[in-house]
C-alpha cells in the first residue's frame, strides 16, 4: 500500500514510529505537510497537487493534524475523503473531538460521565457558573487546546474572573470545569484503535503542578484497564466517529469520567509506559480498514460526511425539544 501520512515534521516521534511500523510491513510511505498540499475543487473531479505535480495514488491517510494548522489541515483531510481516499479519522471527526465543549456535549447525551462543565460569556455569569461546578479551585480551559496547552487552575473567583477578561478580550471561547480532588492530579489514558483499547498508562503530575500531561513533567505507567473503562473509552470514540483516539478519564469512586478525546494522540508516552507498539497496531488497522473500504469512491464519502452532519442536526434538535 502507499500510505499518506500528514505531519508538519517527519522527525516527530509519532510520525517516525507510523512510517516506521508501515515500511516493516512492506508498505511505501508518504510524509507530507499538509501546507504544501494545494487543492483544486472543481465540478468534475476533486484533486490535489504536491509541489507542482499532481499527487500521485494515496490508498490511506493518516492525519496528525496539529492545532497550529487546524482550519487548513482539516481541509485537506476532508479533499482526501472526498476523493474517495480512505482516511483515519476523517476532516468532521478531528473538528468534532477537538472541541471541548461540543464533544463533552455528544458524550454527555449519550450518558458518559464527565467533569461538571459551564461555558460562560459574561461576566455576570461567572458566580453562578462557579456554583455549577462546585466553587474554586476550578479549571479553567481552552476550548481548543493540546498537550495541557490553554488549561490552567484558578484558586480563587479573582483569578477566575482575571483569566476570562483576559482570554475573553483575545476572542477566544473558555470553559470552566469541575476540579476533581479525588483525582490528586493523576489521569489515565487509553488509545483505542478500531473497536479496541491497545494500550493505556495512568499519568502523575510532577509536584506542584495539577497537569499530568507528560510534555509538563508528568510520569506515565502502564496499566491494565478494568473493563468498564475499556468500554466507556471505545464508545467515547466511537461516537465522535474517529477510527484512532486517545481518551484521557480520571478515575472517581462513581467510575470513570472523560476529560477529553484526542484524534492524534501522541505515541512516545504510552509507546515507553505500556511496553505496546501502538504504532504497529494503526498500520494493522489501517491494512484492515482499506480491506473494508475497497470500492467505495466519492459517492459513498460524500454520503458519510452528510450523515455526520445529519447526525448532528439531529441531537441539536432532541436536546432543543428536551
Amino acid at each position: 500500500m502507499r500510505i499518506a501520512i500528514l505531519s508538519r515534521n517527519a522527525s516527530l516521534y509519532s510520525t517516525s514510529r507510523l512510517a516506521l511500523a508501515a515500511r516493516s510491513r512492506g508498505h511505501k510511505v508518504l510524509i507530507i505537510d499538509p501546507l504544501e498540499l494545494h487543492l483544486v475543487v472543481s465540478d468534475a473531479k476533486p484533486a490535489l497537487i504536491y509541489g507542482s505535480e499532481p499527487l500521485g495514488r494515496v490508498d490511506v491517510v493518516i492525519p496528525r493534524i496539529g492545532t497550529s494548522i487546524n482550519s487548513y489541515g482539516l481541509t485537506v483531510v476532508r479533499q482526501f475523503d472526498l476523493m474517495g481516499v480512505p482516511v483515519l479519522n476523517p476532516a468532521v471527526s478531528i473538528a468534532r473531538s477537538r472541541d471541548k465543549l461540543r464533544s463533552l456535549q455528544i458524550l454527555t447525551a449519550k450518558k458518559i460521565a464527565v467533569p461538571v462543565t459551564v461555558c460562560a460569556r459574561s461576566p455576570a455569569a461567572v458566580k453562578s457558573a462557579l456554583e455549577i461546578v462546585g466553587g474554586c479551585p476550578v479549571i479553567v480551559k481552552l476550548q481548543q487546546g493540546s498537550q495541557g496547552i490553554g488549561t490552567m487552575i484558578a484558586e480563587t473567583p479573582q483569578a477566575v474572573m482575571s483569566l476570562l477578561e483576559t482570554f475573553w478580550a483575545m476572542g477566544q471561547d473558555i470553559i470552566l470545569q469541575e476540579y476533581i480532588r479525588e483525582s490528586k492530579g493523576r489521569d489515565v489514558r487509553a488509545v483505542v484503535v478500531g473497536h479496541r483499547v491497545v494500550a493505556a498508562m495512568r499519568r502523575t503530575a510532577r509536584a506542584g503542578e495539577f497537569r499530568s500531561n507528560l510534555h509538563r513533567g508528568g510520569v506515565a505507567v502502564g496499566v491494565h484497564l478494568d473493563p468498564a473503562y475499556r468500554a466507556i473509552a471505545i464508545k467515547a470514540v466511537r461516537l465522535m466517529a474517529l477510527e484512532v483516539g486517545g481518551v484521557d478519564m480520571v478515575e472517581t469512586r462513581s467510575g470513570p469520567k472523560i476529560l477529553e478525546i484526542n484524534a492524534s494522540p501522541g505515541l512516545e508516552g504510552i509507546e515507553r509506559a505500556s511496553g505496546v507498539d501502538v504504532a504497529g497496531a494503526v498500520i494493522d488497522y489501517a491494512e484492515r480498514f482499506v480491506t473494508r473500504r475497497r470500492g467505495q469512491g466519492r459517492r459513498q464519502a460524500v454520503s458519510r460526511l452528510s450523515a455526520v452532519v445529519d447526525d448532528e442536526r439531529v441531537r441539536i434538535r432532541k436536546r432543543g425539544v428536551s
